[in-house]
C-alpha cells in the first residue's frame, strides 16, 4: 500500500486548516489503499505557550525544536511515496525541509490562504521578521503537484507550477447539519452568530455599526452569539460568547437563526475558502457573507443567502432575514443543498485520491 507522511504544525483536531483540508478524510484515505502518518511540531504543551502573549524563550526553544523533528522526518522520507504539506514545514520563513523533500519523494503541497502575505497572529508579532513572503512561491514551484482551496490561490499557483489543483475546504455533512431546536418561537429571540478565531475577531467587529442599528430597530428580539473564546467582551454590545470546542461546535452553530461572515476586501481575505460561512450553511442557518473571494462563488444573493458590502446592504439584509422566518428557513434549506453538492466531503474526496495516483508508479 502507498505510504503518505502528511507534515504538519498541529496534532490532529487542533487546526481548522488541517481539519477541513484533509484530517476529515484520513479514513476514507485508509479505505482505498493509502497508509498515512502525521508529523506534527506544536504539541498539546507547546501549544499552551506557543500562542500566548509573552514566553519569547520557550517559543524559541519550541521553533528549534521543530528543526530537529524535521530532520527525523527529511531522513525517513524515503519510506513514503508521497509527501504531504500543509502550507508550511516549518513555522519560520525557510524553504530549506520543502526543498529537500522535493528530492526525495512526491511533494503534494497544499495551501488554503493568501498565505504569502505575513499575518502573524498578535502573540507572535515579535517574530514577524522570521517570516519570509517568498517561502510560498518557492514551495508551489518546487512540489509535484498543488492543492490550492479556491480559484484566487489556484491562479496565485498557476504562476509558478502548472499542476494546479482546486479542492474547495469542505465539510463533513453527516457531522455538521441542522439540530432540530425545540423552542417556542413565542418566547425565543432572533440570534445572529458568529464563529472564528480570536485574530479574526476584528472581523466580526466590522459588524458591529449594523448591529447595534438592529438592536434599536428590534428591541428585546435580538441576541448575538460569538463562539471563539469565551473570554472576548464588547463594551459596545451585550455578546454570549463561547469557547470553540470540537464536541460542542455543531451544538452551538444551531442555536443561530442567522450567520454572518463580514470580511474586508483585501488581498488576505479574497485568500479565504468560506469555512465560517460553509459551516452555517451546513446546518441550514441561513447565511450573510462579504462578497469577498470565494463568497461570490458560494452564495447566489437572496437565493441560498445573502452578499452585502455596504452598512446598508447588510441591515436591509438581516432586516429580511429577522422579519421573515420562512424566507429564513428557505435560505437555510438552499444553503444546505449548495454544501451538499459542492462543498460537502462525499461531494470532493475523489479529488485527493486522483491527485495522488497522480504521482505514484504501480
Amino acid at each position: 500500500m502507498p505510504n503518505i507522511l502528511f507534515i504538519v504544525d498541529h496534532r490532529i483536531n487542533r487546526s481548522p486548516s488541517q481539519r477541513y483540508r484533509f484530517e476529515q478524510y484520513l479514513n476514507y484515505f485508509k479505505s482505498q489503499g493509502f497508509n498515512w502518518e502525521l508529523s506534527e511540531i506544536i504539541t498539546k504543551k507547546d501549544d499552551k505557550i506557543f500562542y500566548h502573549p509573552g514566553n519569547y524563550f520557550k517559543k524559541t526553544i519550541i521553533v528549534l525544536k521543530s528543526f530537529f523533528i524535521r530532520l527525523k522526518d527529511l531522513q525517513r522520507s524515503k519510506n513514503f511515496d508521497i509527501i504531504f504539506i500543509q502550507r508550511e514545514a516549518l513555522l519560520i520563513g525557510s524553504s530549506f525541509f520543502e526543498k529537500q523533500f522535493y528530492k526525495k519523494s512526491n511533494v503534494v503541497f497544499d495551501f488554503d490562504d493568501s498565505i504569502w502575505l505575513l499575518d502573524t497572529s498578535p502573540e507572535n508579532k515579535k517574530f514577524e521578521f522570521l517570516k519570509n513572503s517568498d517561502k510560498t512561491k518557492v514551495n508551489i514551484a518546487n512540489a509535484q503537484a498543488v492543492i490550492a482551496g479556491n480559484t484566487y490561490l489556484a491562479n496565485y499557483a498557476k504562476q509558478f507550477n502548472n499542476k494546479v489543483t482546486i479542492i474547495p475546504t469542505t465539510i463533513d455533512t453527516n457531522i455538521h447539519k441542522p439540530i432540530s431546536k425545540n423552542i417556542s418561537s413565542e418566547t425565543k429571540k432572533i440570534v445572529i452568530g458568529w464563529s472564528g478565531s480570536i485574530s479574526t475577531m476584528k472581523h466580526f467587529e466590522m459588524a458591529i455599526p449594523v448591529i447595534k442599528e438592529l438592536l434599536i430597530k428590534y428591541p428585546n428580539q435580538l441576541e448575538i452569539h460569538v463562539i471563539g473564546q469565551a473570554a472576548y467582551k464588547n463594551k459596545e454590545l451585550e455578546i454570549i460568547s463561547k469557547s470553540w470546542h470540537s464536541d460542542t461546535e455543531v451544538a452551538d452553530l444551531n442555536c443561530f437563526d442567522i450567520g454572518i461572515m463580514p470580511l474586508p476586501d483585501d488581498e488576505w481575505a479574497k485568500g479565504k475558502c468560506g469555512l465560517k460561512g460553509l459551516s452555517y450553511m451546513a446546518c441550514g442557518i441561513a447565511t450573510v457573507m462579504s462578497p469577498v473571494g470565494v463568497n461570490t462563488e458560494i452564495i447566489q444573493h437572496n437565493y441560498n443567502g445573502y452578499l452585502a458590502t455596504t452598512q446598508k446592504e447588510w441591515l436591509d439584509a438581516l432586516s429580511t432575514l429577522i422579519e421573515n422566518k420562512e424566507m429564513r428557513e428557505l435560505i437555510g434549506r438552499r444553503g444546505l443543498e449548495t454544501v451538499a453538492n459542492r462543498y460537502s466531503l462525499e461531494a470532493n474526496k475523489r479529488l485527493y485520491i486522483d491527485v495522488f495516483n497522480s504521482l505514484i508508479k504501480y
